[in-house]
């Protein structure tokens, strides 16, 4: 990771965006306060991964869904995934091998 000042990235944007998938992350500084960060995108999934963390409307339907569980309105694991394969076909219903059901 590297920590630069705004003035040098603007002036080194390029060497620095070639730079960052293999030395990490250079984080931008004005006035010596962290304000962004560069960082390389591994493909489309890491993207829209990083956006949706940084989306106050995705992370307040998240808390909302906590809250419906906590709640006891949650779907049964069992539920879900008869639903979704009602929905999406015979053949999409299994859950995948990384899914840990609590």
């Amino acid at each position: 990771m590297r920590i630069v000042p705004l003035a040098e990235a603007k002036a080194r944007l390029d060497d620095y965006v070639d730079r960052v998938a293999t030395e990490g992350p250079v984080v931008i500084t004005r006035n010596g306060r962290a304000v962004a960060v560069l960082l390389a995108a591994g493909d489309d999934d890491d993207l829209e991964r990083l956006l949706l963390s940084r989306s106050p409307r995705f992370q307040e339907m998240i808390e909302e869904s906590r809250r419906s569980i906590t709640r006891g309105e949650g779907l049964p694991s069992d539920a879900f995934w008869n639903a979704t394969e009602e929905h999406d076909g015979p053949d999409s219903g299994a859950p995948p091998d990384d899914v840990i059901e609590a």
